[in-house]
């Protein structure tokens, strides 16, 4: 079976830790699949009645809607497609994936850029093996906040935590002595393409000056056999009773590569404590 990415697309990202791969979603998938993330988050956000300019600063770069996959079963197919999915393994080379979690990341119009970070440090995961596949409906250009990636970032040592949330400079993490003299790279990514990054890439993306919300849904992959390395919060692990030191694998971080062409994982199921928090499916969305 041919590989799905080229030898100098591999190349690339073990390099710079971004690749762009074209022809990854038909046409058809990509409205399908567009559709279904927006009434998704459209129900996720139906009780949220502020507008742009009344959201905190993180909400003002996007709004992010977690675990699709869970209580949207036309997205479930995209979280977990074979072809993005065994892009995302040959790009890391390993044989195995789980997913982390998807999210949706809709930056509205007039929404503000997203603040350099990087995605690793919000993760209790030990192992470095982590990858991000991010997909534009629209594809994304400059003026509706393409991603911007510090190309060889992810090889320096660094894994900060920037608190990109509240409270804290929001370009901080570039005041870092191992990232002087870097300079982003900005990606425009067509539609039907899917760009990828290392857990450990700093990126940030522009803010979206065109008319319409930049519509990006992207799934986290970690290779399988992975493990908790630290007690940092996180519900991936947590809704599943995961201890330090412990492989991460249960019903909420599935199989994402290799699994048999039509078979998708089932959703776990939901537990009280679960249902606090707003980032994941509500009991009304659950049936």
């Amino acid at each position: 079976m041919p590989e799905i990415v080229t030898p100098d697309q591999v190349d690339a990202f073990r390099r710079d830790g971004f690749v762009c791969v074209s022809g990854l979603l038909s046409d058809a998938e990509v409205e399908r699949f567009g559709l279904h993330v927006d009434e998704a988050v459209a129900r996720r956000k139906r009780n949220d009645p502020r507008t742009l300019e009344q959201k905190t600063r993180y909400e003002q770069s996007f709004l992010q809607c977690i675990n699709l996959w869970e209580d949207t079963p036309g997205v479930r197919p995209l979280t977990f497609h074979l072809r993005i999915a065994r892009a995302a393994a040959e790009l890391l080379g390993v044989p195995a994936l789980r997913l982390w979690h998807d999210q949706a990341l809709y930056k509205e119009a007039g929404g503000r850029e997203t603040d350099p970070h990087q995605d690793q440090p919000y993760w209790p995961i030990a192992e470095t093996d982590t990858i991000t596949a991010w997909i534009p409906f629209d594809g994304s250009t400059r003026e509706s906040g393409c991603m911007g990636y510090f190309p060889g970032s992810h090889t320096l040592g660094l894994r900060k935590f920037s608190n990109i949330f509240f409270g804290e400079d929001p370009r901080k993490l570039l005041d870092e002595p191992a990232l002087r003299g870097l300079e982003p790279v900005f990606v425009e990514v067509p539609r039907g393409a899917v760009a990828f990054h290392h857990g450990l890439t700093v990126h940030l993306a522009h803010p979206n000056r065109s008319t319409r919300t930049r519509r990006v849904h992207t799934m986290i992959y970690f290779r399988d056999g992975s493990t908790r390395g630290t007690k940092l919060p996180h519900f991936a692990v947590d809704r599943a009773g995961i201890a330090v030191g412990e492989a991460i694998a249960s019903a909420l971080t599935p199989i994402a590569w290799p699994r048999s062409p039509g078979e998708l994982p089932e959703p776990p199921a939901l537990l009280e404590r679960d249902l606090a928090n707003g980032t994941l499916p509500s009991r009304e969305t659950v049936s």
